[in-house]
């Protein structure tokens, strides 16, 4: 049996499950969410545990457990608690604003660099320098804070750029000249 299919999915309080078919729905504080479930996989609710079973044990099956047991405790934790990123912006003048619904980075370039805010996501600055990205989908969460530090990754020379808090950079020695004889 997989490791990670075989653990059952502990709800939180407030959280209420549909077991559809092909989809598992989370309805919690936070919102709605839904996760797939893959063919060949049942989904059992029991005292308020979800256990995922399935039906034979060939090599796809056996993916596809672990997997849909993750994207199911993702759900179920986001629409709990939800999750969230922080990033920092390293670099003089470099800095962050928000103005409907939409982040605007002066990262050094000749005009700032606007990025729209998709809908699920939002984004609060505690800092002008400090980014936190919050959201009910751990997907979604993490490719919006991977846009937005695509927009300046941290330079390997002088570390300047877009960073997530705690992400440890290697600092690259500068290129040293060879004086020919």
């Amino acid at each position: 049996m997989s490791r990670v299919g075989k653990l059952p999915i502990i709800l939180p309080d407030g959280v209420k499950v549909n077991i559809l078919p092909d989809n598992i729905e989370f309805e919690g504080p936070k919102g709605k969410l839904s996760s797939p479930l893959f063919a060949g996989l049942k989904a059992e609710l029991e005292n308020n545990e979800l256990t995922l079973r399935r039906s034979n044990d060939s090599k796809k099956q056996r993916s596809f457990h672990g997997l849909s047991r993750s994207l199911a405790y993702n759900a179920s934790a986001g629409v709990s608690e939800g999750f969230s990123k922080k990033l920092e912006i390293v670099g003089v003048g470099y800095r962050a604003k928000l103005d409907k619904g939409k982040l605007e980075l002066s990262l050094g370039y000749s005009k700032p660099k606007v990025y729209k805010i998709p809908a699920g996501i939002e984004i609060v600055l505690e800092k002008p320098t400090l980014i936190t990205v919050s959201g009910i989908d751990k997907q979604q969460v993490g490719q919006v804070s991977e846009e937005i530090r695509s927009l300046r990754k941290p330079d390997p020379y002088k570390l300047k750029g877009i960073r997530y808090v705690g992400e440890r950079l290697v600092k690259k020695e500068r290129k040293a000249v060879v004086a020919s004889v």
